[in-house]
């Protein structure tokens, strides 16, 4: 299957990073809202390294962007469902379009294309049992090319993180 963009596999052209590069990484993790003073204070570098070494992580693509992370549940999407997708055809073209048909779904918050007896798994986040109901006949099987759909609900979240371990 394709991937979900043309960019060069950031796994391919790994970035030499040393301890502190690993530091400041981490401490990004935890809080994005740090300031540079607030870094070096805690990797005893002055400011302008760790201003420099930001920059360079960001140029080079180890750090993707910076966000905010919702509970979904305050901003009414408490219903959180694994999509498990296949595609009745299976070319690059079909793929492809499959992808873009997703990235105009804004209740589909992650996919990823995987190996095994589906093509897809999506993270989808509604508000209620309706709306996904609504979302998966009116939404993701209008879809071209779509072929099996398995959804498994989820009833509750054990272990949530974006951070790395390095």
């Amino acid at each position: 299957m394709p991937k979900a963009s043309n960019k060069v596999d950031s796994a391919a052209t790994p970035v030499a990073l040393d301890r502190k590069d690993f530091e400041i990484l981490g401490l990004l993790q935890q809080n994005a809202r740090m300031t540079v003073k607030e870094i070096a204070e805690k990797v005893h570098l002055t400011t302008t390294p760790v201003h420099e070494r930001i920059r360079r992580l960001e140029a080079s693509g180890v750090i993707k962007q910076y966000a905010t992370l919702l509970d979904h549940t305050k901003v009414r999407k408490s219903l959180m469902v694994i999509c498990y997708v296949s595609l009745r055809q299976h070319s690059k073209q079909s793929g492809i379009k499959f992808i873009r048909a997703i990235h105009e779904l804004p209740e589909i918050i992650e996919c990823y294309n995987i190996s095994g007896e589906f093509d897809f798994m999506l993270k989808v986040v509604a508000e209620n049992m309706d709306a996904y109901y609504d979302f998966h006949v009116n939404k993701l099987s209008q879809i071209e090319n779509m072929g099996q759909v398995q959804s498994v609900f989820v009833m509750g979240v054990v272990k949530q993180t974006h951070q790395l371990v390095y």
